[in-house]
């Protein structure tokens, strides 16, 4: 390639990736504890909002797939009690999972094969859920009308609950003339739970159930500011619709219209989700997101909830999954729940994602199945791509041999018909055919790794196979290298490629610049990108010295040129004579 096409490669790298690692937001700290007494007014919702009596709500505010009259998660009479409630902890050797006597919501999820990497937890269980948690709390919608049942007491049918095989915990309660009945049922191998419920005193219209997920997911990650930017709810239609928390203005809503078949709220490694398996065949009728104001720059909290339709029985049912992010695990979910990770930027994730998917699952495979470490999987790799891709490779080193040969002849053609564009490309066009030089040929096959780049460096950012994962002197293939020892690792191996790539040519000014320019700005770049995607960028780029040598002896050989000299002209075809 030359210069030119370099360096807008270059410019490429730099736009799309280096403003998601260095512009980052500094991070705040954790907003205080709201006092319960906090008025809705106070806290960004409409005053309407505020509870009358019987905890009977009106309001104003909007949501998708719900009676206008729809009351916010602000709601004063749904707020979590100010007194401690009893808490039935329901134990699998995955997870132990804390559901609140008072509005039966999903207080706790401790994951107990993953750790919190946050500097306050001190390397425990990872806990997903804030100590706030709105998920599962529920507001039935009949009419004009909107109840919230947020804090009914129920009595559950038993203390706790050890899930050694499916196995469910029964909570009834009562509010006002409306008899509820909640049932969640556990399975010890799997981090979903199905939800079953009834309200008796719905009437024959039916009603709308609006499921809480708010108002975030606790933080686990040693970077605090890379977890909040990750924060975004996930709605999937036809696609997978992602909206960052970051991209919300505080109290003004963010709607999705259903059919949805799934709702999720997700941070960096881990999601909850909800999804509508009713079997009448109902789908989740719409979502809807109200951010609260924060001391951050952007929101990192949001009242989120799902509409589901309940008929008149009062019967209602959907699932949910509270857990971590392994892909196997969100595909068996069905319903598409493996795109609530999107891989990629929107407008380049058709190309990346499949490849971002197909690199994590070798990943994985390679070590599961060869039993090699993560490390050690990410140096036979880079080797085998580089392996792979040798053809190639080949093919495009000798293109631009033949391009740099008639690099003087271009320039004579360009002087000697400046002034004729035209004219100029006719004979560029003839020069490319008389020494069979292709001059995109050196580019094209150089391309190919950079969807494999750009792949693992979505992949070292959201797979959680790869978290806390260590190597070497490396704490953690997922983060950068707190001693900066592999980006430079990387950018001499960079510089030692360019350097036996210019064996046997003629130096000039420009190569001198690309050989010490091109490796400082990528250093520079991959500065504070995942050490592992480093491990393998210099591991790539030292196995591809073998294949650069070997070109530059030949181009030795043949002069410096790489390509045999001029060919004569054609000799003129002879007149037919005219009989």
């Amino acid at each position: 390639m030359d210069r030119r096409t370099v360096w807008a490669l270059l410019l490429m790298m730099v736009i799309a990736i280096a403003p998601a690692m260095f512009l980052k937001r500094k991070p705040a700290a954790a907003p205080a504890a709201r006092p319960q007494a906090d008025t809705a007014a106070h806290r960004g919702a409409p005053a309407a909002a505020r509870a009358e009596p019987n905890d009977t709500v009106r309001s104003g505010s909007a949501v998708a797939g719900a009676p206008a009259d729809f009351a916010p998660a602000d709601s004063a009479s749904e707020r979590a009690p100010a007194a401690p409630s009893p808490i039935v902890r329901v134990t699998s050797p995955l997870y132990t999972y804390g559901v609140s006597t008072t509005g039966g919501r999903l207080v706790e999820a401790r994951l107990l094969r993953y750790r919190s990497m946050a500097p306050e937890d001190s390397g425990g269980i990872a806990q997903i859920l804030p100590p706030d948690s709105r998920l599962l709390g529920l507001t039935l919608i009949a009419g004009h009308d909107s109840v919230p049942l947020g804090n009914v007491r129920f009595t559950p049918s038993t203390d706790s609950l050890a899930v050694t095989g499916p196995a469910s915990l029964r909570l009834t309660g009562a509010r006002g003339n409306l008899q509820v009945e909640l049932t969640y049922t556990f399975v010890p191998d799997d981090y979903r739970i199905r939800v079953e419920g009834r309200v008796t005193g719905v009437g024959p219209n039916g009603a709308a159930m609006l499921v809480g997920m708010g108002p975030t997911l606790a933080n686990t990650e040693a970077n605090l500011t890379e977890n909040h930017r990750a924060l975004a709810v996930v709605t999937r239609q036809d696609d997978a619709e992602r909206t960052d928390l970051a991209s919300l203005k505080p109290g003004e809503p963010k709607t999705v219209s259903g059919p949805l078949a799934w709702v999720a709220f997700k941070s960096k490694y881990f999601v909850t989700g909800i999804f509508d398996y009713d079997s009448t065949g109902g789908r989740i009728s719409g979502a809807t997101a109200v951010a609260r104001p924060t001391q951050e720059k952007h929101p990192v909290e949001a009242d989120v909830r799902v509409t589901l339709p309940v008929p008149p029985s009062g019967e209602f049912a959907y699932t949910v999954y509270a857990g971590p992010m392994e892909q196997d695990r969100l595909s068996r979910m069905g319903q598409g729940f493996g795109d609530v990770n999107p891989y990629g930027w929107p407008g380049f994730r058709t190309l990346i994602r499949p490849v971002a998917v197909g690199v994590r699952w070798l990943l994985v495979w390679m070590h599961e199945h060869l039993h090699l470490a993560y490390g050690l999987v990410l140096v036979f790799f880079g080797i085998m791509v580089r392996v792979l891709l040798w053809p190639l490779n080949q093919k495009a080193m000798r293109a631009n041999m033949q391009l740099q040969a008639v690099q003087p002849l271009m320039k004579e053609i360009q002087e000697r018909h400046k002034s004729d564009p035209q004219k100029q490309q006719q004979e560029m066009l003839k020069l490319y055919r008389e020494y069979k030089v292709n001059p995109l040929g050196g580019c094209w096959p150089m391309l190919l790794p950079m969807p494999v780049l750009f792949a693992l460096f979505f992949v070292f950012q959201n797979t959680i196979e790869l978290r806390g994962v260590s190597f070497l002197w490396l704490p953690d293939l997922a983060r950068p290298d707190p001693l900066y020892i592999i980006p430079v690792i990387m950018g001499l191996s960079m510089y030692g490629l360019s350097k036996v790539g210019q064996i046997g040519m003629e130096p000039n000014p420009q190569m001198k610049t690309m050989l010490y320019v091109m490796p400082v700005m990528m250093t520079f770049l991959f500065l504070n990108f995942a050490s592992g995607l480093n491990l393998y960028y210099a591991v790539s780029n030292l196995a591809s010295i073998p294949q650069q040598w070997l070109l530059a002896r030949e181009r030795v050989r043949r002069g410096g040129t790489g390509v045999p000299p001029r060919p004569p002209p054609a000799p003129p075809a002879k007149a037919k004579r005219k009989g």
